[in-house]
Order: C-alpha cells, then structure tokens, then sequence
C-alpha cells in the first residue's frame, strides 16, 4: 500500500439492493488503501420513513461541505408519490452535468466491441423542470426549459472533458429541426463553446438518427453532448451495448460539488439476499477516486475488477454466474491484496 490523505465522503447507500452494493463497495475502496471517512446519510424511501422528506437537509448540507459523494440506487415512483429524488439531489447542489462513460469489459458479454464512448448530459433544465400543469380535463401541457446558460456551461463541461481526456470529437444530440427555438438554443450555445476547442472536432446528429447509428456502429462515436432527455434515454441505451445498466458507471458533476451513483434500479426482488451485482457502483467509485486526485487506487482497484471479470470464475447471476454479491467483493479484494495494490495507470 501506499501513503495518502485522508478524504471525507458522503455516502447514501439507498433503496433495495443499494445497502448491499455500497457495502461491498465501500470494502474494496478499504481494500485498496484508500483513505475514506464516510458520512451515511439516508435519501428516498428510507429517509421519508425516518426523517419525514426525502431529500433531508443533513444530507445536502454533509455533500456541500464534503464536496463528493457516492450513491446507491434509489427508488422513484411512477405516475404518482413523491418526485424524483435524484432529480432533486441534482437541482440542489447545482450538478448540471451527467457523466456516462461506457465501454467494453473483458467477460462481459454484448453484442458490440470496441465500444469506448462518453455521454455528457444537462442535468438540471428540459423536460426534467418538471412544470406541468391540466390545462382542461383531459389536456396535460409540460415545459421543456432550454436556457442560454445552462446550455452553454455543459457545453463547456463536454469540450473541456474530450480536451483533458484526449477525446478526439464532440457530437450535439438534439431535434432541432422540429423544435427550433429550443434545441435552436442548445446547439447555437455548443457551436459557440467548439470554435473556442478548435483541436477538438464537433459535429451534430438529430436524435433519431442518433439512435440509429448507435445501434449499427456505435465505435464511431465518441462524445455525446446532449440537453436532459435525450441524455437520459441515450445513456441508457448505450448502456445496453455493453451489457447494461450494472457494468456502467455514472458521475454527476456541478462547479462545487459531485455525486457518484450507480444508475440501475432497486431490484427489490432480490434486496437483502446477497444476490446483487456491485460492479456499476464500483465503476462510479473508481470515477470518483480519480476525482478526488487518487488515480493510482482507481487504477489499481479496475485492475482487479478486470482480472476477475477475465477469469470468469467468480459472477453475479446477471452476468450468468452464480456468485454473490459478497463472493465477487471478495475475488477483488483478495487480487487487489495479492498485488499489493501497486500503483496502476488508469485506463
């Protein structure tokens, strides 16, 4: 092991499964050295249960002073209950950007190689404003909110990552040739951030389309940049080509604080029978180690994870073994432990 600082993070381990994954996450993050003082707080479910909100401010003012955090899964009703609270989690620490890295791994099985892309998602506007109102019986109208600033400051979130992380173009997502005004906006406010990233290639794709091309050729994609719904549906998709929302990781990112967060369900089918796959929590603690400046234990705590997924010994159910949750912490730690977690350049 090597030496380092310690870091104070907020952690929310969340509905269902989410106790489950964040307590084996939470090991392996040991396991590797990292130093880490965690602040639990509750959020969702749990928290209306205890606390009487879902969103308490405990929890929101433990991110603002700790700056990061790392969260499991929580539970959003359909069509009524309480609104989203990532959503809300998201507005509130002002985390306009949504980070999805998705790749291929070794021994994870999908239907294309050579995936390596980024998507970069406005997080707090669009649809997502959620104003909706009944103009008559039987007549709902809802907002979508596109605004110069927020449009322009992605933008300059999604530039600046392909720029730092050696990414060669960025693609707009949008439909502006039927929603002119709006999606007029966003790519107006990306056109103008490019000509300032001229080392970087830009270029436009109407989401339909986009679509399309990421189901037939999804390699020749690169970075995404595209307002909150299409993001949304796009992440989930390109997930899928990679085998799905638990092998993907996920950051929220805002100027003054972040949030890392596995972006999968609750499972509540299959909550407390140590049945669950960690590894998507795991991918957005390995984002948020090399946030906080710990690149050489995210290298090396990927490097086990890899390793294991290369010998295919040792899988979750939902990656067609029989192992769980408790045994595929354990393979990592033990080959974590085993080398010593010698430093590791990060993919």
């Amino acid at each position: 092991m090597w030496g380092g600082m310690t870091h104070t993070i907020t952690l929310i381990p969340g509905d269902g499964i989410g106790p489950e994954v964040s307590a084996a996450v939470v090991r392996i993050l040991t396991a590797s050295g990292a130093e880490i003082e965690w602040e639990r707080h509750d959020a969702g479910v749990v928290a209306l249960e205890r606390h009487g909100t879902t969103l308490p401010h405990a929890l929101l003012d433990s991110i603002e002073r700790n700056t990061v955090g790392l969260k499991g899964p929580l539970t959003t009703p359909i069509g009524s209950g309480f609104t989203s609270v990532n959503v809300g989690l998201r507005k509130a620490l002002g985390l306009y950007a949504n980070l999805r890295p998705v790749y291929n791994l070794p021994g994870v099985a999908s239907r294309f190689e050579h995936v390596d892309l980024v998507l970069v998602r406005e997080n707090t506007e669009d649809l997502y404003a959620g104003l909706e109102h009944e103009v008559v019986p039987g007549v709902v109208e809802s907002l979508k909110i596109i605004t110069e600033v927020a449009s322009t400051r992605v933008s300059k979130f999604a530039f600046a990552y392909a720029r730092a992380h050696g990414r060669r173009r960025v693609t707009s997502v949008h439909k502006a040739n039927i929603m002119k005004l709006s999606d007029g906006l966003f790519l107006d406010c990306a056109r103008n951030v490019s000509r300032d990233y001229l080392d970087i290639e830009y270029d436009e794709r109407i989401v339909d389309a986009a679509c399309m091309h990421l189901v037939m050729t999804p390699e020749k994609f690169d970075v995404l940049l595209m307002p909150n719904l299409y993001g949304d549906i796009l992440s989930d998709l390109c997930a899928g080509l990679v085998g799905g929302l638990g092998v993907v990781g996920s950051g929220n990112m805002g100027d003054n604080a972040a949030v890392f967060e596995a972006v999968h369900g609750t499972a509540p089918d299959i909550a407390g029978k140590n049945l669950a796959n960690p590894m998507a929590l795991l991918m957005s603690a390995i984002m948020m180690l090399r946030h906080i400046g710990e690149s050489e234990r995210a290298g090396a705590v990927r490097q086990a994870m890899v390793a294991v997924l290369a010998a295919g010994k040792v899988r979750t159910r939902d990656l067609g073994g029989t192992s769980t949750t408790t045994a595929f912490a354990d393979a990592i730690c033990h080959h974590i432990e085993y080398k010593g977690a010698a430093p590791s350049t990060p993919a």
